[in-house]
């Protein structure tokens, strides 16, 4: 519309924009996909072929740690691509199955596919509910040691968990500790063609990784030649896992020819992608019928530690990547995504998803600069179920158990016992919890780090540090806010360092820090005013913010003096002319206070 032109009659220019504003929070895929660019387009297909060649053989691997056959990997790897394209806000972030995930979905769905996809289903509608609710805030509450515990133990788990394929070792328990038993007992077993094939397959992961990392960044200037070669390096490195895995085949489907198979085999994987069906809400079993009630109730706490810990991985993915990239994200809308995604995926027979940090890593390596990069990977592998499931027959399960060995390597971090050591050592307590009781039961470690950290943090609110500093007067400052539980610690302070001396001292409490208070702390503050009123002495409140002081005057506090500095506080008690104390009533509060209090 031109400046010289008037809007119509009934034209609400305000409304449109906020409506256009609310569509594209809500649909956001409406505010880049009108700038979209060709070269948007190349680098986002770039990308998204390169993500699709990491996931396509990570699915199928991952399938075999969730305890699921190998075709619910990618059954679990497409919907996401699609759903991310119209309601993610990263450019970056790619959905699908994980190490972490398809370990959670192992210990709660009993190797049972019809577990799994009505888990996919159940933790989306919990994720969706969290989203429309806004409460993806309750993730702040598990802190950075419970997740690095968790995610170093699951790291020992999936890896430790992988060495019975790497060495062709059969029927060995799944729980951890019999699982360490039975591998060292049985390692007489080993199949060698499966060991050495998967030592050289986790051989090769590693000095293509290396040389991904060490590739020289491509000028213009470089000739042609140059920059070819450097491709030719660079899609080799990035689809590394894909190479790997393809070469194994190839020499097991070589062996195969010759008569003589030395390795254990993925084996026959159904072609295409099955009817959309909703998720299974029972299940007939030779004993007879499992009802929807008795499924959720085997599932147990996974329908909480599922959805929770999928969004914790998901969000934690987005926002680090945002915060390397230079752009926001929306916490809450990515609630949306998960929950949408892991529903939609469900009458496709998914198992739960999340944002994976390996594949975001390679998308943005690649170049992306869309969501619309997940469109490719989400077409590859729906062609991959399409085309490519009778090759998949001769992939060695060696070199599937290398591929996620090499994969869940990163999650254990080796710094973080020193770093906190440094910074803040009582962090390492829900550390050591939660990383010990995982490998217990997964659900009581991230359950106890979190109370453990609850624990820490209650503490400090509890116990404040209380800073005391000599002069005309006593003076007391909390260094943080005040809360019911506090309450005693700042009365003992009070009493010890006023009214137990002789003669008691007068005292003034710096309100600097303290940005709210409650009924407990107001009727602590009204029997230290009475205690401080039958020695003799005073106590004086200074530098109370807007809150506080509506709270105390609401209060009605008999004998309550408040001033502004501790220099009014030191004046009054000296009894100078012209210096009075704002005593309980708003006719006394200045009137800069007074227009704060009635905004």
């Amino acid at each position: 519309m031109s400046s010289t032109m008037k809007p119509p009659k009934g034209f609400a220019p305000m409304s449109c924009c906020w409506s256009t504003a609310t569509m594209q929070k809500r649909l956001p895929f409406l505010a880049w996909l009108p700038d979209y660019t060709w070269h948007a387009l190349k680098m986002d297909f770039i990308a998204g072929i390169s993500v699709g060649l990491t996931v396509i053989p990570q699915a199928l691997a991952y399938a075999e740690v969730a305890g699921l056959p190998p075709q619910y990997g990618l059954y679990s790897a497409f919907m996401g691509c699609f759903v991310y394209f119209f309601l993610g806000t990263s450019r970056d972030v790619t959905l699908g199955p994980t190490a972490i995930m398809s370990l959670l979905v192992s210990f709660y769905t009993f190797r049972e596919p019809a577990y799994a996809v009505l888990l996919a289903f159940l933790s989306g509608c919990i994720q969706l509910g969290m989203g429309f609710l806004r409460l993806g805030f309750l993730l702040d509450f598990i802190s950075c040691p419970v997740i690095k515990g968790f995610t170093s133990a699951a790291a020992i788990i999936i890896g430790f968990g992988q060495i019975k394929n790497l060495l062709g070792l059969q029927h060995i328990s799944r729980q951890f500790f019999l699982q360490v038993y039975y591998t060292f007992h049985n390692i007489g077993e080993t199949r060698v063609g499966d060991a050495v094939l998967g030592l050289v397959c986790m051989v090769l992961l590693l000095v293509l990784k290396l040389m991904r990392d060490h590739v020289p960044p491509v000028h213009p200037e470089m000739p042609t030649g140059v920059r070819l070669s450097h491709g030719l390096v660079w899609t080799a490195t990035t689809a590394r896992n894909a190479l790997v895995v393809s070469f194994a085949a190839l020499v097991a489907y070589s062996f195969q020819v010759t008569g003589y198979q030395p390795f254990v085999l993925t084996g026959k994987t159904p072609e295409g992608l099955p009817d959309a069906h909703i998720p299974p809400f029972s299940v007939t079993t030779a004993n007879g019928t499992i009802s929807f009630t008795e499924m959720v109730q085997g599932m147990g706490v996974g329908l909480a530690v599922v959805p929770l810990m999928g969004l914790l991985e998901s969000i934690a993915v987005a926002k680090s990547f945002a915060s390397q990239n230079n752009y926001r994200i929306n916490a809450n809308q990515e609630l949306l995504a998960i929950g949408l995604t892991n529903i939609l995926g469900s009458l496709f027979s998914s198992y739960p998803v999340t944002g994976s940090f390996g594949r975001t890593a390679v998308n943005a390596q690649s170049g992306v600069c869309t969501p619309a990069g997940g469109l490719m990977t989400g077409a590859l592998v729906l062609m991959s179920l399409d085309y490519l499931t009778s090759l998949f027959y001769y992939i060695p399960k060696s070199a599937l158990a290398a591929v996620i060995i090499m994969a869940v390597v990163p999650l254990f971090d080796t710094k973080i016992v020193g770093t906190l050591w440094r910074v803040k050592r009582l962090d390492l307590l829900p550390l050591c919890v939660t990383f010990l009781l995982c490998f217990w039961e997964v659900q009581y470690g991230i359950l106890a780090g979190t109370l453990v950290s609850m624990l820490v943090l209650l503490h400090s609110v509890a116990r404040p540090k209380i800073q005391v500093s000599e002069g005309p007067m006593l003076v007391l400052q909390p260094a943080s806010g005040l809360h019911f539980p506090a309450i005693e610690t700042l009365r003992e302070a009070l009493l010890s360092q006023a009214l137990e001396t002789s003669p008691p001292r007068s005292a003034a409490l710096d309100c600097t820090h303290v940005c709210s208070i409650d009924y407990t702390v107001v009727l602590g503050l009204g029997e230290l005013l009475e205690d401080f009123h039958k020695r003799g002495a005073t106590l004086a409140l200074i530098g109370l913010q807007v809150p506080v002081l509506r709270v105390l005057l609401s209060a009605d506090l008999k004998g309550v003096l408040y001033f502004c500095t501790l220099e009014e506080a030191e004046k009054y008690l000296k009894q100078e002319p012209g210096t009075q104390p704002y005593n309980g009533s708003e006719d006394s509060v200045p009137e800069h206070k007074i227009a704060l209090l009635k905004a």
